[in-house]
């Protein structure tokens, strides 16, 4: 299929697509590449061949081999693998305004995006947080939910005319949702910014839920991409700060630290490269600022307990090193800002959201105080941390 990748309606290269290997199999002609993602527009400007580059970053913005129950959902769907899904809906996305035209086509971005029109998503909603093994011929693939990376069960819905995204926990763990609304709370109590997280219940399995935080005329930039041959990986941190405040983005070190305060104090072992970044207007190109605090669900993750230690599983990320969290505190430049303070009665409002769904979760009386034992000895932690600091 002869195809142009286009950024809303602005044309960026002409290619072949290859629906059955789900690869570019031919890049044609170059249009406006610096409208392209970030990342493809790196790989060009260093003289590379764009073309496997291209198919990589298509494939991943798609739903990959190892989602949570993926041969369930594909029963479902009637297909046999996840890039199947890749060029449905001309690869549309909740993410982004990038898509593929037909090269024949005339449509235009206004006429088809999910941001301003409405799509189907009750039924992939059901065939993705149930384990049911039915299939259904009332699935729309006319569906951002073609476009959702991640190993999480995840569906976009539209509620009251506001996109939603929500998030399950993984396998048989709950505390995901719960952990991504504790860093609302963290967030919104420390005046940072961030993506605001509800719960929802799903065919009787607690879910995470939060509103789209872009539209139709800006995209988030992953780190990922900002730093692609970018950087120097043992100094990685301080080369993203510069790359951002190049950018006109003044603010990035303040509010990259506050991202790592929330990750220290829920223990957050799941800040990969994917999941932060920069928000960038797709009609000019500017950088805009720091994406707002997102996903942080993989956090106090207690391994094993009795009544006189807590085992923890997982390591801090940062970056491209993995290692302690109390490391992380030695980066931030001016950690006597934070008022911790404004965290007090944060632990006994989670204790009582835990609570409010045991009958859900099945989470014991137990594992809810240590969990909320952990979560208030980080707080004291991080307290001491500032106070001998100050």
């Amino acid at each position: 299929m002869k195809c142009i990748l286009m950024n809303k309606n602005t044309e960026v290269l002409v290619a072949e697509y290859d629906e059955a290997l789900a690869v570019f199999t031919k890049i044609e002609k170059i249009k406006n590449i610096e409208y392209a993602p970030v990342i493809i527009n790196a790989s060009y400007n260093l003289g590379e061949d764009i073309r496997t580059k291209l198919s990589e970053w298509f494939k991943d913005r798609g739903i990959p081999s190892w989602r949570d129950d993926l041969d369930l959902l594909l029963i479902k769907l009637e297909l046999s693998t996840p890039t199947e899904l890749l060029d449905k809906a001309l690869g549309l996305s909740l993410s982004d305004q990038y898509w593929v035209k037909p090269i024949d086509s005339n449509i235009k971005y206004e006429d088809v995006n999910f941001f301003d029109h409405d799509f189907g998503y009750s039924e992939f909603t059901n065939a993705t947080f149930s384990k049911s093994n039915t299939s259904s011929d009332n699935i729309s693939l006319i569906s951002p939910n073609n476009m959702t990376d991640g190993r999480l069960k995840k569906a976009w819905i539209i509620d009251n005319g506001v996109r939603y995204l929500l998030k399950s926990g993984y396998k048989s763990e709950v505390m995901q949702p719960f952990n991504e609304v504790l860093a609302s709370m963290i967030s919104k109590r420390l005046g940072f910014n961030y993506v605001s997280y509800d719960l929802d219940v799903v065919n009787n399995i607690v879910v995470s839920k939060c509103p789209c935080f872009i539209n139709s005329n800006v995209e988030l930039v992953p780190a990922y991409q900002i730093l692609y041959k970018n950087c120097d990986k043992n100094n990685a941190y301080e080369d993203y700060i510069k790359i951002l405040e190049s950018h006109g983005i003044s603010d990035a070190r303040e509010r990259i630290e506050d991202m790592f305060i929330v990750d220290y104090l829920m223990l957050n072992e799941d800040r990969h490269l994917n999941n932060f970044g920069i928000i960038r207007d797709v009609n000019n190109l500017k950088w805009l600022g720091v994406a707002p605090i997102f996903d942080t669900g993989q956090s106090l993750n207690i391994l094993d307990y009795n009544d006189d230690e807590i085992i923890l599983n997982g390591d801090a990320r940062f970056f491209y090193d993995v290692g302690n969290f109390d490391d992380i505190i030695l980066k931030i430049n001016n950690i006597g800002r934070y008022d911790l303070s404004k965290l007090d009665g944060l632990v006994d409002e989670f204790n009582s959201l835990l609570h409010s769904y045991s009958d859900i979760t099945h989470m014991t009386d137990r594992r809810i105080d240590k969990i909320c034992l952990l979560l208030q000895s980080r707080i004291d932690k991080l307290k001491s941390i500032i106070e001998k600091q100050c």
